[in-house]
């Protein structure tokens, strides 16, 4: 963790602000690659002629791509610094655009999620902790965390639009990935350019005994993920972002079938119903930072936690469709904080040298919530049909607040 501090205290302003604004951008192309999903559903469902439990691989894909980052992490921070890990995690995410462009097998096609899974875990984990470093790091997250909600908005506008011009072509709408191919790209530069005085292999002193000092990092490596696991409020910030992660997820990626299925609208509008949900999530994560840094993160998400149950609630049993749009946008806003609010409070509880490595697994905790929860609807709505979604996210925001419950008061004013 010191190079992460060293990074931050050694450099220029202009240096510093740029590095923000390549952190912001990784989330930015994050939010790209996840913001599709939910509209390009029904799509791949019709292109590849697959049931809606086909679609949980993507999910699982997804989670295994973080699974690896999270046993990587640790060792590679011993040999990689900041830069080199950013830059690695920007690679991974060109890559996947290139393939799914040209209409992949299914099989290749789901293989390009573990590849973007990866990437993004190892720029979300590092981002994470370099921006918590930061002067006013609650704002700074709320910037990089906003940067994934408009990603998520702007994605979903593009990918509906190329979707809905090229239905009556058989696999055009991928022709969307070529957007996030070239923000992809974009990003690598950028990262390239703002850490580019981190981008390198760790060097160490010469010695005789290099396979012993080989040994030496990997022990430490293992010494700190031993540690990790014995501290409590680890697991209680696992719970937490599993069942945050499955929340947004689940209700995210399954709106549109679901609005076109139950409440019978048409598949070319609904599209874009996901638009007001992330941009609610954009404007949370900007506008909520700082009254929820100021009046305290743990009571201010147990209210917004209360307030998105009460219109899940509503979305659940009033059988409309313009409210069940107007609920699922509303509830996107106070849904936004909690992913920046929560790595805030983390940065304050774990201890410096464990943060890269904590936020990692959290990170992974929380992607297999995002991966099994909307895996779940996917193999119930084969059977049951997606009508099962208000319930399961009902309970899940319920589950959600227990667990931010448990987890300990922290100094309001530690920066």
């Amino acid at each position: 963790m010191a190079a992460w501090n060293v990074c931050v205290e050694s450099a220029p302003p202009s240096l510093l602000t740029l590095k923000l604004l390549s952190s912001g951008s990784s989330f930015f192309v994050a939010g790209i690659n996840d913001g599709s999903l939910g509209a390009l559903l029904p799509y791949m469902l019709s292109t590849y002629h697959i049931s809606t439990s086909m679609i949980s691989l993507i999910y699982f894909t997804t989670f295994l791509g973080w699974l690896v980052c999270a046993i990587t992490n640790t060792h590679l921070s011993k040999f990689f610094p900041l830069g080199s890990l950013l830059a690695m995690g920007a690679l991974l995410q060109v890559i996947p655009h290139v393939l799914r462009v040209w209409k992949p097998p299914f099989a290749l096609f789901v293989i390009t999620f573990f590849i973007s899974g990866i990437g993004q875990a190892y720029q979300d984990s590092h981002a994470n902790t370099f921006v918590s470093t930061v002067k006013g790091a609650h704002r700074w997250l709320g910037f990089i965390h906003a940067c994934y909600g408009l990603g998520l908005l702007i994605s979903l506008f593009v990918a509906t639009a190329v979707a809905v011009k090229t239905q009556n072509g058989d696999g055009r709408w991928m022709l969307f990935y070529l957007f996030p191919l070239g923000l992809s790209v974009l990003s690598l530069v950028l990262v390239l350019i703002a850490f580019r005085d981190s981008v390198h292999l760790k060097k160490y002193p010469v010695s005789h005994q290099q396979p012993n000092e080989e040994e030496g990092r990997s022990r430490a490596a293992m010494t700190e993920v031993k540690q990790m696991l014995k501290i409590r409020e680890f697991w209680v910030f696992c719970l937490f972002f599993f069942f945050y992660l499955g929340v947004c997820t689940t209700s995210g990626g399954w709106i549109v079938e679901y609005l076109v299925r139950v409440r019978h609208g048409n598949l070319s509008e609904m599209g874009y119903v996901p638009s007001g949900s992330y941009g609610g999530i954009f404007l949370g994560r900007l506008l909520l930072a700082e009254p929820t840094h100021r009046f305290g993160e743990s009571r201010m998400l147990l209210l917004y936690a209360g307030i998105c149950f009460a219109f899940q609630l509503v979305f659940w049993f009033v059988p409309n469709l313009i409210s069940s749009i107007a609920m699922f946008s509303i509830m996107g806003f106070f849904l936004g904080p909690f992913f920046a609010a929560g790595v805030s409070v983390a940065s304050k509880i774990f201890p410096k040298h464990l943060q890269p490595a904590a936020l990692g697994m959290i990170f992974v905790v929380a992607q297999a919530g995002g991966a099994i929860f909307p895996s779940l609807i996917g193999v119930i709505a084969t059977h049951a049909g997606v009508k099962v979604l208000p319930p399961i996210v009902a309970a899940l925001i319920i589950v959600m607040s227990v667990t931010w419950a448990f987890v300990p008061k922290v100094d309001e004013r530690k920066e």
